[in-house]
């Protein structure tokens, strides 16, 4: 938690969102997301949540009155899980008086390549299956996706441009893939057409990160 705070108070005039995963929220739980609100920056809350309907949409309640601005779900849980997380959070937002957050789909994580799907039982190419899983998410009425670089100019195509997309694996020139296997640089990604980059790695830990 210390070291999250000192990247926010470092980078808050920089960096749009502060995105906080799994690792952090089971370290520092909610009162990490109410640090980053108290230095005046935005939280798009990575949990990826994916379970029952119900289960999820009370998740994403929690999200909203934590007063994430973006949080995201699997796509793959279902339409019916994601209809269900849009329109019970709406709900409460509308009752609560709370500002709604923006609800994203995780399509196939960066991570992943074909022969990856193929272990799971998806006999489809990566872009298929991540264009499939957008028409989904929009269809239930989410406002994005979060999609690698490689697929964001046929989401863009296929969902229109009021759809956000959110995208992972991007990389410098130069700079180690990591575990991410469908990469970009962030020009490469821009050009794409993607409204916001998450970049983690490349920045946090760079001699100097600002």
């Amino acid at each position: 938690a210390k070291e999250a705070e000192e990247l926010v108070t470092l980078l808050r005039e920089e960096i749009g969102f502060f995105k906080v995963g799994k690792q952090l929220f089971l370290h520092s739980g909610p009162e990490v997301v109410r640090m980053i609100h108290r230095h005046s920056a935005d939280v798009f809350l990575d949990l990826k949540f994916h379970d029952i309907p119900h289960t999820v949409a009370r998740a994403g309640i929690a999200a909203a009155r934590l007063g994430a601005r973006f949080f995201d779900v699997h796509a793959s849980g279902s339409l019916e899980m994601m209809e269900k997380t849009q329109s019970e959070v709406a709900r409460c937002c509308r009752r609560e008086g709370l500002r709604r957050p923006k609800i994203l789909a995780v399509t196939v994580l960066t991570s992943l390549a074909a022969a990856d799907l193929r272990r799971v039982g998806v006999d489809d190419e990566v872009e298929h299956q991540v264009v499939r899983l957008a028409r989904l998410a929009r269809k239930a009425a989410l406002d994005g996706v979060v999609a690698s670089p490689h697929e964001v100019a046929r989401i863009r195509r296929e969902c229109g441009k009021g759809f956000v997309i959110v995208t992972p694996g991007v990389r410098p020139p130069g700079a180690a893939q990591d575990d991410q296997k469908r990469v970009m640089t962030p020009g490469e990604a821009m050009r794409a057409g993607a409204d916001y980059l998450v970049l983690g790695r490349p920045i946090r830990d760079a001699a100097d990160p600002l």
